[in-house]
């Protein structure tokens, strides 16, 4: 379940989730993605996302150019949550399998925002359970934080000093598109039949 959020978090969603998208995008002609929108948030998606540096789950590092080389649904979570981030990798794998069935080939993207645990073998099994395109991403501690911050996620780690802590975080999914950045922030009530209606609309526009 969602835990604690930061106060800057929590005000986050409320920018992201308290402005329908039509309220800023329905009557600008010049946004192709204006009949997609559900969601916008003060100074526009395209201050989501960005570069990142982070490593694969075959040791290599590679960059948000090599990751991001088709329509994807990145996803901050870490390995070790025991209810939220399984629930929706699961929600985005079938979302990417009723996207398949409609012609569209989407990737769901894992970053962990837990690298001490999460090594590169980790991160890469984890995300092969869902899908055997997903993607699993860790880092060191400051390429994780970056990444993170370049998509406005929150996360905290519990004090602990054994290896069964948790970690607070924030639960979004990110539809990310080569050549348009984040388009979309899905998330965590919505379906995977509506995850998947949504990113049919901006996929089919782009």
């Amino acid at each position: 379940m969602i835990r604690a959020y930061s106060i800057g978090a929590a005000s986050f969603l409320a920018v992201v989730l308290g402005v329908m998208g039509y309220l800023m995008y329905g009557g600008n002609s010049d946004d192709p993605f204006a009949p997609c929108r559900t969601t916008a948030m003060q100074g526009g998606l395209d201050a989501i996302g960005g570069p990142f540096e982070l490593i694969n789950a075959q040791g290599e590092t590679v960059t948000d150019a090599d990751v991001i080389t088709q329509p994807s649904m990145v996803y901050f979570g870490y390995t070790f949550c025991p209810d939220v981030c399984p629930l929706d990798m699961a929600r985005n794998a079938l979302a990417t399998e009723i996207l398949e069935d409609e012609g569209h080939i989407v990737q769901p993207v894992f970053i962990t925002i837990d690298p001490r645990r999460d090594t590169p073998e980790v991160v890469g099994e984890f995300a092969s359970i869902f899908h055997d395109r997903a993607v699993g991403l860790t880092g060191s501690d400051e390429q994780v934080r970056a990444a993170s911050r370049a998509y406005r996620t929150f996360y905290s780690a519990h004090q602990s000093d054994d290896d069964f802590y948790l970690v607070d975080h924030s639960t979004f999914t990110y539809l990310v598109m080569p050549g348009h950045g984040t388009v979309e922030v899905l998330r965590q009530d919505l379906t995977a039949e509506q995850v998947a209606q949504t990113a049919q609309c901006f996929i089919e526009r782009a």
